[in-house]
């Protein structure tokens, strides 16, 4: 039960220590009671409640921008941009004008305050005239995956940015040597962070080559499938964990960003072969992930829908949560 506002009285009027409460979170109220030579301690539990949030929010300079005008909270905001990261450029894709929009769950109190954040149920990019909407779906295998309105997985194969916060410094095709001094074709793209920021294996596969490779430096390449393998250059060091031959799955940590080999500074020059040619990871159609069919797809579909009719009926969340 709720313990009563009135009931909350620290001493009576000789000033004598009567009640002492404690509330270690929002969740618990412990409270210990001195009457006479008597001591009572309770413990009160604040029951909670899932409920429905959503914000929609239109972008002028960058996504993160708008997330935090919104009130958007970071935890939410890395969510989304992963789901989308194999398949957005946030460099290069996101313009003045285009806009986002989410539902998530938030658990509260019954007096309406906020006691931490629930799944992002729902997202949506729209991109100029192009809206990329995501819904979370729980297949019957227990895993959770993010799946766009047709049934197809947001995770694809590989990702096209094998690294958190970085900055796209060089493209895929011919430019100025910065080192060498004259035009040379960059087979790859290079994103810049701080020297140590970790690499993550851009897809699951096997490691075929970890060592040192010329002008690379530090080299590791993993082979995805018989069609796609994946290159990563100019690291300071290995993840010791992983050897030539080891299995890696996508996202785990297989080195650390550098400037070994001919380089100028410190980030990673990032590779995808396709049959052994280097294509351009920027462009490159990414090989599938996931296809719900049959069962799975009916409730996918119910799921959707209900999200949809949610959408319609909730007022956008104008609070910092």
């Amino acid at each position: 039960p709720a313990l009563p506002f009135d009931q909350r009285e620290k001493s009576n009027a000789t000033g004598k220590l009567r009640k002492i409460i404690f509330q270690p979170n929002l969740y618990h109220e412990y409270t210990i009671t001195f009457d006479a030579d008597q001591i009572t301690t309770k413990l009160y539990k604040t029951d909670t409640k899932t409920k429905l949030f959503h914000k929609k929010e239109r972008i002028s300079s960058s996504l993160y921008i708008a997330a935090v005008k919104s009130g958007l909270p970071l935890s939410l905001l890395m969510e989304m941009i992963r789901i989308y990261s194999w398949d957005i450029d946030f460099q290069r894709s996101i313009r003045s004008g285009d806009e986002f929009e989410i539902m998530y769950e938030g658990r509260v109190t019954p007096l309406g305050v906020l006691t931490r954040y629930g799944d992002l149920l729902f997202a949506n990019l729209k991109l100029g005239n192009s809206n990329y909407p995501l819904y979370l779906f729980k297949a019957k295998d227990g895993s959770r995956d993010y799946f766009d309105q047709n049934g197809h997985s947001a995770q694809k194969s590989l990702m096209r940015t094998p690294i958190n916060g970085a900055r796209l410094t060089s493209g895929f095709g011919n430019r100025r040597h910065p080192i060498l001094g004259f035009n040379k074709m960059h087979r790859g793209v290079d994103f810049a962070a701080p020297s140590g920021t970790p690499i993550l294996a851009a897809g699951s596969g096997t490691i075929v080559f970890r060592s040192r490779n010329g002008s690379y430096g530090n080299y590791i390449r993993i082979r995805h499938n018989s069609k796609y393998s994946t290159a990563y250059a100019h690291l300071s060091r290995f993840n010791s964990d992983f050897k030539k031959g080891s299995r890696v799955r996508q996202g785990q940590i297989i080195g650390y960003v550098g400037t070994t080999g001919r380089s100028t500074g410190a980030h990673l020059h990032y590779e995808i072969l396709r049959r052994g040619r280097q294509t351009n990871p920027m462009r490159v159609k990414m090989p599938s992930g996931k296809h719900l069919t049959g069962a799975e797809l009916l409730k996918f579909n119910g799921i959707k829908d209900k999200i949809t009719k949610a959408l319609a009926k909730l007022p956008l969340a104008k609070t910092p949560f």
